[in-house]
């Protein structure tokens, strides 16, 4: 049974080792804001950050992922104000919103090791695929994250999330003390 670390909680995942780990986060631990977009590791909608580095989640298998630290979108910052999830609204860096999850995670591992990245250093870094093609406002947006990060600016614009997170932990279940066998099924954490 692998067993990681997920936004902060330890998880078994009674699933095959050799199931990706997407869909272990997506259908065992209900934390369904890593998408899938391909499968194939081309279009970054499942990055995820492992020890750090931002990820395909679709070309890991739960084996490989054993014993090490995974944040999702939902780990990234409870309440949206990270500076990158600040910074992509401010921006109007978001369109249908599929790619979002996926972008944030990529340019958070980017701004946490360069917090004043280059346009090559963010195209580099964050090679998501847009299907609305929002990329010129990305990189803006990105560009403005590490400002925030250093400290240069701060955002206003961002709406608070519009929800308590303990109601939202009400309605999704992985969101209140970590997955557990009574609310998900597919896996089970270790408080």
């Amino acid at each position: 049974m692998p067993a990681m670390t997920v936004n902060d909680r330890p998880v078994f995942f009674d699933m095959d080792p050799d199931t990706p780990l997407l869909w272990a986060l997506r259908d065992g631990a209900n934390l369904t804001g890593t998408k899938y977009g391909c499968g194939t590791g081309d279009c970054g909608s499942c990055m995820v950050l492992i020890d750090g580095a931002a990820l395909r989640s679709c070309l890991v298998t739960i084996a490989e992922a054993e014993g090490r630290f995974i944040t999702t979108i939902e780990g990234l910052s409870r309440d949206r104000s990270h500076p990158v999830q600040q910074a992509l609204v401010a921006e109007q860096a978001i369109q249908c919103g599929f790619c979002t999850p996926g972008i944030a995670i990529a340019a958070a591992a980017l701004i946490r090791r360069n917090p004043d990245p280059s346009v090559e250093d963010i195209r580099e870094a964050v090679p998501n695929l847009c299907r609305c093609g929002v990329y010129p406002r990305l990189v803006e947006a990105i560009k403005r994250a590490g400002r925030v990060s250093r400290r240069r600016e701060t955002i206003s614009a961002a709406p608070a999330p519009g929800i308590d997170p303990e109601d939202a932990a009400r309605v999704v279940p992985a969101l209140e003390g970590g997955v557990t066998p009574d609310n998900l099924g597919g896996a089970e954490t270790e408080d």
